[in-house]
């Protein structure tokens, strides 16, 4: 729960929230955007103010329970150019987005670190640490394969290719499951979806390290 961190981090952190899932919502509609369909463009949800983004009860989830969403990016499939495959890049592109910025703020981090390490305070470490953890969190909570969540449209429209009848099955029980799996959470304090998500949230950090350091290691 987001509200037991440290007021002064807290303070920090809301604003990187919030610009994480304006990022998210606006990269569903750049890309729809980009193969034809101008929906979201007619509705001004291309662009990064929280206004049009944020679902006032969704984001009080996200701060009291760690779950929570934005306002879903309106997406017209008979107007992409190729809907069977656009659909798709439509959906990954709000997960691969959280990715990109995680990404960053390891870039970001370890650049300080490296250039100017007297701004690397302990706010300074957590509110990175904080930022790029709710955005590798962000993008793998969003890849589960059940609608409503991307995943769910990604994984959905690639199995309905082979098994039209599970990717139905998939729609329509898939919200149940997923509600039913943050319920199981919330009251046991045991939760399913975070031993799926922790290990490949550690798996992707340790990479990002990596690749970081590696760069910062040859240029500086």
């Amino acid at each position: 729960m987001l509200l037991r961190l440290d007021p002064q981090i807290l303070i920090l952190l809301l604003p990187a929230l919030v610009f994480s899932l304006c990022v998210h919502e606006f990269s569903h509609g750049i890309v729809a955007y980009i193969n034809g369909d101008d929906t979201a463009y007619k509705e001004g949800r291309l662009t990064l103010n929280p206004i049009k983004h944020l679902d006032p009860t969704g984001t009080i989830m996200l701060l009291f329970i760690g779950f929570g969403y934005a306002k879903p990016v309106p997406v017209n499939p008979y107007k992409l150019k190729n809907p069977n495959v656009d659909i798709i890049k439509v959906a990954a592109a709000g997960p691969l987005s959280n990715l990109a910025l995680a990404f960053l703020g390891v870039f970001i981090m370890y650049f300080i670190y490296s250039v100017i390490p007297s701004l690397a305070s302990e706010s300074f470490r957590l509110f990175f640490h904080i930022f790029i953890q709710i955005n590798i969190f962000l993008a793998l909570f969003n890849l589960l394969p059940f609608f409503p969540l991307d995943g769910g449209q990604i994984f959905g429209n690639i199995i309905s290719k082979y098994n039209h009848e599970l990717a139905q099955n998939l729609n329509i029980y898939g919200p149940r499951i997923l509600l039913g799996l943050i319920l199981f959470g919330l009251i046991t304090g045991y939760s399913l979806i975070g031993i799926i998500i922790e290990p490949l949230y550690v798996f992707i950090r340790t990479i990002f390290d990596t690749i970081v350091l590696f760069i910062l290691k040859i240029f500086i």
